[in-house]
Order: C-alpha cells, then sequence, then structure tokens
C-alpha cells in the first residue's frame, strides 16, 4: 500500500515490514522490545512534513476536539 505521499512510501514499506516481523517473531513471543522505533519515528516524521505540505495538519488539528481525541496539535 502506497503512503499519503510517494516520498514517504519506502519508509513505509520498510516499516511495514519490520513491524510484521516484530510483531509475529518477538512480540507473540514475549518479547516487548521496540526493534521498530527508529523507523516509526522517520516515517512518523515524513507523514508530518507530507500532512503539512498538504495543508492538511491543521484541518486534522481542527477536527480532534469534535471527536473528542485527547491528542492535540502538539508538535514534537
Amino acid at each position: 500500500m502506497e503512503s499519503i505521499d510517494s516520498k514517504c512510501t519506502p519508509l513505509k514499506q520498510e516499516f511495514d515490514a519490520c513491524f510484521t516481523w516484530w510483531y509475529s517473531e518477538k512480540f507473540l513471543k514475549g518479547e516487548k522490545t521496540n526493534d521498530c522505533e527508529q523507523l516509526f519515528k522517520a516515517y512518523q516524521a515524513c507523514l508530518k512534513t507530507a500532512l503539512h505540505e498538504k495543508g492538511l495538519d491543521k484541518m486534522i488539528d481542527d477536527a480532534r476536539p469534535s471527536i473528542g481525541s485527547p491528542f492535540t496539535g502538539q508538535k514534537s
């Protein structure tokens, strides 16, 4: 599956593969390590940039209160 921005697709695919491996080979066997954290952070950063470039970040932040989301538009 493609990401919201083609620049993020390789990171998404790499994270998806890592997560699938981690979930089946570690988590289901009782290991709670976070082996894919760096890939997730890189993909998340790419998504945040893409959402901002497309003007979607403000729309998402504005919608959060109406759906009762506990998340704010905090920049990390």
